[in-house]
């Protein structure tokens, strides 16, 4: 799940679909329905969360900077290396994490509603 408002997370959006070679992700704005339905399965409150959310059924959800390094590693080669940064403490990461994502709207600007997929990418989008 992703704010789907945001640049740069749309950009991050497109970056994944490019790099799953796999298809093994399917996204959903923050914003959306089944986001809500989700989240409040899982007892996430996505006020309190302002982060990419990435949900792994029936063992786990990851959110900020942990979400991300989990979808890096996931596309294989070289993307593998990523986990080096797991080493890095996660209050540390979280905290990068937390200053861009705080300033992502000012610095990559903001769209005024969620992206609408395109036809071929409309199956890799929960609705």
């Amino acid at each position: 799940m992703f704010d789907g408002v945001c640049n740069l997370c749309n950009g991050a959006i497109q970056f994944v679909i490019k790099h799953d070679k796999k298809s093994v992700y399917r996204f959903a704005a923050l914003q959306s329905d089944v986001a809500t339905v989700l989240l409040n399965k899982r007892g996430i409150d996505s006020s309190q969360i302002d982060s990419i959310i990435l949900i792994d059924p029936n063992i786990a959800f990851y959110t900020k900077s942990t979400a991300a390094l989990e979808i890096g590693k996931s596309f294989g080669g070289v993307w593998r290396l990523l986990v080096v940064f797991q080493w890095v403490p996660k209050p540390i990461r979280d905290w990068i994490y937390d200053f861009v994502a705080k300033n992502r709207y000012s610095w990559f600007g903001k769209q005024n509603e969620c992206m609408i997929p395109t036809a071929e990418l409309k199956a890799k989008f929960l609705d």
